[in-house]
This record gives structure tokens, C-alpha cells and sequence, in this order.
């Protein structure tokens, strides 16, 4: 199936605009990622909602890996939260909800009620975010759905039930739900309790390089694909799997972006922090590989550019990079984490009424708003990262950049001066190679968490910003951009 001391897996690597299947040849010295099929993620407007379309998903995933060819096992990421309900029959109830549906408008109010804001956070570690699946479920409380319910898979986890006829739930994904307890990886059963949330409905949990099932017949049939092929657990999360193939050092003090339609700005801890100055700066202490905390801040991230683009039906974003370059720097900023960008729609009207909203100057070209949106995501990059060494005590020398936006040389550069340290970007595709390794790992490649990212950093093209510019320019900007709007008490 592969050459001698090499071995060849598969990752599904399933995110919020694109899925793609990729395939990764390991060997001790060895770690090349070949892109076997891409296809879209097209959320659906229906009249009850925003919904994921799984099938055609799922469709992507089966022509992926008939692409791929034989494979000595795969594993399954993608976006965090959100879910599918399956009957006693395990058939699914309905597609799953988007992140970015309205049902969750004022569920957070009502669970405050019930367990207030410190409480909660202290018992998962995880931020506030209005879309969290513990507000999912609360929103869905009553409905014939949910009521029909005899489980619960997380989206990697039911492509791989398809796959295998087996469930379980990934816990770097789980983790996301805010019903893991971050300190003992477990999930908090008083918590779901109070709230009425039926844990019974998850499968058994799994830990990335657990055995998650063999392919079944039918899909090997399907895919082409000679078997027996199992599948393997990996960091599902998408984030998880990315912070795993950040190419860091072993001795390296560094902070993480993981940039696309997100931005996940932080550190990677031993220990959660669920302190009170965490919880009102808004930041999550997600679970990782072998024991890590992932303590990050999530930013809107590049969404910000691909709805202006979607607006202004625009497909290539290199004439507007290139125009963005010429512009002023930091004329046109804007807070990148404020709630009015989450949802789909006139983004650049958004932005500039955000722009009008501060006093300053307005944008109103595509180049004058692409340059704001990478100024503004530089600002919001310093503010987290910067955050983040002072909640968490820890200082940092150089930032990795992973990710989507790894190839977006003004933005990476952006986020070095704004930093102040060196920005180190790449690998563009960190999740599908932390997806690979984590694969490799279960399958016989030995070596920890720091060896594998050490084959990363020899084998993956990496380059090197140094921050550049005035830094009281980004000071002054920074001040600009304060968001002064406290979370609920």
C-alpha cells in the first residue's frame, strides 16, 4: 500500500465554507499532503432555518476517498458545535442546525438564570459564544426533534457512524459542547442536569488515536477502497487537529493562530483557567492532544472578508490583497470580535456603519475594506495573544500562524507588526496535517506530540515575518478599537 517505512492515511477535513479529502504519506523523515477531492459547504436558507446539508456532505466525503485510493486508515474533523439527532432506528431527524441560526437569540439569558455566568464557567472553562451546543440544546427543548431523539453525534462523529455503523464522541470536539469539565475531561453531569440537558443522548466518549471502526461493507464498496480500513479517531475538532501540527519547537514559548473562517488566537496550557479575568476577557480553555489545554479566544476571522467578497460577488481575492497593500495603514478599523458581524449578510455595510459608528473615517471600496478587515484581525490577533500571556502568565517569543490564512502574506505580516514578535506561517493546511499525524501516531509512527511537530517544521514550507512599523501607530489603533461592552454579570 506504501513504500517501505511509510505509511499512507487519509483526513476528511470538513470546514464551514469547504470540505476537502487529503491524503498524507508518513515515514520517519517523510510527510507529504496531496489534496485527493475538494467540494463546497453550502448552508441552505430553509423556512424554519439555516441547516448544514449533511448528505451532500457526506456525498463529498464517499467521492473523496474513492479519489484517495487505498489508505492504511483515515480520520474524520470539522467545525465545532454543532450536531445531528438520530432515532432508535439510527436513522437522522432532520439536517443539522447551522451555528449561525437564530435559534439561539436570547437562550443564553435563560440559562443564566438557572446557572449564572461565573458558575458556568467555571464548571467547563468554555466561553461564551451564543452558539455553543449547550445553548443549541436548550433552544431545541421541546421540539418533536429532539423529543424523537435517542442520540447525538457531533458532525465528524456522524460521518464516521455512517461510515463504520459505530458512535462515540470525539473529546476535543465534545469539549466545545460546554458540558465537559475541562479538569477532568469528563462530562459535568450536575451541569447538564440542572439544565435539563440528557446526556444519555452522546455516545461513549473517544480520545484522539482511539479506534473509531472499520469501514463497512457498503462503503467500501462505495469508495473503491480494499479493506479492512479503520478508522481513527483524531483531534475531530478541526482547531484541535491544526494547534497539533503547529511547528514549534520544543523549547519554544509561542502563541498560536489558527486563521480561516475563524481566528483562534492563544496558548497551549497544561492546566485550564477559569478564572473570573478569563471569563470576562472571553476566553475558552478547549481540550487538545495528550492532555492539552487549547486557551484561546475565538475571532471572527477571515468570515469578515469572505462575506464582503460573497457581497460584491467576487471569487479572487488576490486583486483585493493587492489593492488592500497600497492602502493607508490602520486609517479604516473596526472591532473584529463584535457580535453585529456573526451572521451572514451586507457585511460591507456593516463595516462601515461599524466605521461611522467610532467617528472615523468610512471605507467604501473593496480595497479600502479588505485593508480594514486585515488591520482590524491584526488588532484583534494582538489584543488576544497579548491577553493571553497575561491571564494565563505566560510569555511568548513568536507567533505560529496555521492555516487558511498562512498564504495571506499582508495579513500574516499585519499580525507580526501589530504582535510585535515574529509571525512564523505555515502550514496552510495545519488541520489535515495535525488530522494525519495524530493517524500516523495511533499506527505505529513513534515519537510524542513534539516529535511529530518537528517533522512538521523539516518537512513543511514555513516562512518568517519580522515585525516592522510604529508600534505607538498600533497602540493608538488598538485604543480605537477597545470594545467597552462588558458581558452579562
Amino acid at each position: 500500500m506504501s513504500a517501505a517505512g511509510t505509511k499512507t492515511f487519509a483526513a476528511v477535513d470538513l470546514g464551514a465554507s469547504s470540505g476537502r479529502v487529503m491524503t498524507g504519506r508518513v515515514g520517519p523523515d517523510t510527510l507529504r499532503l496531496t489534496e485527493a477531492h475538494r467540494f463546497p459547504n453550502r448552508p441552505v436558507h430553509l423556512p424554519e432555518g439555516l441547516r448544514w446539508d449533511i448528505l451532500g456532505l457526506y456525498g463529498g466525503v464517499l467521492d473523496g476517498l474513492r479519489a484517495a485510493g487505498p489508505v492504511d486508515s483515515l480520520g474524520i474533523d470539522s467545525w465545532a458545535v454543532d450536531y445531528g439527532l438520530l432515532a432508535a432506528d439510527g436513522s437522522l431527524l432532520g439536517n443539522p442546525v447551522h451555528y449561525r441560526d437564530r435559534r439561539t437569540e436570547g437562550v443564553a439569558e435563560q440559562v443564566w438564570a438557572t446557572v449564572p455566568p461565573d458558575d458556568l464557567y467555571r464548571a467547563t472553562g468554555i466561553q461564551y459564544a451564543p452558539f455553543n451546543t449547550l445553548y443549541q440544546l436548550v433552544a431545541a427543548q421541546g421540539t418533536p426533534q429532539l423529543a424523537s431523539a435517542r442520540s447525538l453525534l457531533l458532525i465528524p462523529d456522524l460521518i464516521a457512524y455512517w461510515l463504520t455503523g459505530e458512535q462515540g464522541t470525539e473529546l476535543t470536539n465534545a469539549s466545545t459542547t460546554q458540558l465537559i469539565d475541562a479538569r477532568t475531561g469528563d462530562w459535568n453531569r450536575p451541569l447538564a442536569d440542572r439544565l435539563g440537558i440528557d446526556l444519555a443522548l452522546f455516545a461513549p466518549l473517544r480520545r484522539p488515536g482511539d479506534p473509531a471502526g472499520t469501514l463497512l461493507p457498503a462503503v467500501q464498496e462505495r469508495t473503491g477502497l480494499p479493506g479492512p480500513v479503520p478508522v481513527t479517531a483524531v483531534g475531530s475538532h478541526d482547531t484541535a487537529s491544526a494547534v497539533a501540527a503547529v511547528p514549534a519547537g520544543r523549547r519554544e514559548r509561542f502563541a498560536y493562530l489558527c486563521t480561516g473562517t475563524w481566528s483562534l488566537a492563544g496558548l497551549e496550557l497544561d492546566a485550564p483557567v477559569t478564572t473570573g479575568a478569563s471569563r470576562a476577557a472571553n476566553f475558552t480553555n478547549e481540550l487538545g492532544i495528550d492532555g492539552t489545554v487549547r486557551f484561546l479566544r475565538n475571532i471572527m476571522g477571515l468570515w469578515l472578508l469572505q462575506e464582503c467578497m460573497r457581497t460584491w460577488e467576487l471569487t479572487d481575492v488576490t486583486p483585493l490583497l493587492a489593492d488592500a497593500a497600497r492602502m493607508p495603514a490602520l486609517r479604516y478599523v473596526v472591532d473584529a470580535a463584535a457580535p453585529e458581524f456573526l451572521a451572514p449578510g451586507d457585511m460591507p455595510g456593516r463595516i462601515a456603519a461599524a466605521c461611522r459608528a467610532t467617528g472615523g473615517p468610512v471605507p467604501r471600496t473593496p480595497g479600502e475594506i479588505t485593508r480594514c478587515v486585515l488591520d482590524s484581525l491584526a488588532l484583534a490577533h494582538r489584543r488576544a495573544i497579548r491577553e493571553a500571556q497575561h491571564l494565563a502568565d505566560r510569555e511568548v517569543d513568536v507567533v505560529h500562524l496555521v492555516g487558511g490564512g498562512a498564504r495571506n502574506a499582508l495579513l500574516c505580516q499585519l499580525t507580526a507588526d501589530a504582535c510585535g514578535v515574529p509571525v512564523v506561517a505555515g502550514p496552510a493546511e495545519a488541520a489535515a496535517l495535525g488530522n494525519v499525524l495524530v493517524q500516523a501516531r495511533a499506527h505505529g509512527l513513534p515519537g510524542d506530540l513534539a516529535a511529530t511537530r518537528e517533522l512538521i517544521a523539516r518537512t513543511q514550507p514555513l516562512t518568517r515575518y519580522e515585525p516592522s512599523g510604529d508600534p505607538t501607530a498600533w497602540e493608538a489603533a488598538a485604543r480605537r478599537t477597545e470594545d467597552a461592552r462588558p458581558l452579562p454579570a
